[in-house]
């Protein structure tokens, strides 16, 4: 599936890019319908092997949309093209560029609503009575929380609106992208202030990780607290590098049972 994104530049002149995501894998529900989440895997990674795990979770009421980001050049890595690396420690994805990992780097707003659209649009078929959520790891973490921003401005970083009415945000040991200017956009808007204080958001982080350092979960869940996100959860992690862990995963399922009112998920 692609995905073009048009964006006017000097003149009449037209830059478009084209986005080719992979396979989309999904895990039904074992039990009853109850909520939709889209999971977004790390660079060198897939959404194969995040939806192997996902459907050994006991949540039975949850189906789960695992996309494929696409290949392209990620300038954190030297410009090379990944979608998989095997001998990189970034388990980094999500069809954004990173150019550098760090309170002043730039932000590919491009590539982020490239990929917020796509997982918009994965979730906009659902069944109207489900309850849909975005969760990820590493750069689809940072994924998951650019959507939670569009969900609470009610638009895009271009200015496309955002449809989707986002019941659960997960991001594990990631970041938040344009966490500078977060506070100023939900601030002049009422509406914001309200979808922002509506949106469950749980963010966790090993305190070992020297891929994503901790201080980035810590800048990213400070930035969404004080933007007007007051359903925040932080969990952290002593000891734990740029990995999941049964703990952790474990803290997910109950905390998205509490949050989306699964039945029966324990």
């Amino acid at each position: 599936m692609s995905y073009s994104h048009n964006t006017m530049g000097s003149g009449s002149r037209t830059a478009r890019r084209t986005f080719e995501f992979g396979r989309t894998h999904v895990v039904r529900p074992k039990g009853k319908h109850q909520a939709t989440i889209v999971w977004l895997h790390g660079l060198g990674d897939n959404g194969s092997t995040w939806s192997q795990l996902l459907e050994s979770l006991p949540l039975p009421n949850i189906k789960w949309i695992c996309p494929t980001a696409p290949t392209r050049p990620v300038a954190l890595l030297g410009g090379f093209p990944y979608t998989a690396c095997k001998n990189k420690k970034l388990v980094l994805s999500s069809g954004f560029d990173v150019g550098e990992l760090s309170a002043d780097g730039p932000d590919d707003w491009e590539g982020l609503d490239a990929s917020a659209a796509h997982i918009a649009n994965l979730l906009s078929t659902e069944p109207s009575d489900v309850k849909v959520g975005i969760g990820g790891f590493s750069m689809g973490a940072a994924m998951a929380l650019y959507s939670a921003t569009a969900f609470s401005l009610g638009r895009y970083g271009n200015g496309n609106p955002y449809n989707i009415n986002l019941r659960a945000i997960v991001g594990l040991s990631g970041w938040l992208p344009g966490s500078r200017c977060l506070r100023n956009k939900t601030e002049v808007s009422h509406e914001a202030a309200r979808r922002a204080a509506s949106l469950p958001v749980m963010i966790g982080h090993g305190t070992c990780d020297d891929v994503v350092p901790y201080k980035y979960g810590e800048i990213s869940a400070h930035s969404l607290s004080v933007a007007g996100f007051r359903n925040l959860t932080f969990k952290n992690y002593e000891g734990i590098g740029h990995y999941t862990t049964p703990k952790e995963m474990n803290e997910v399922c109950n905390w998205l049972t509490a949050r989306l009112g699964l039945e029966g998920s324990r």
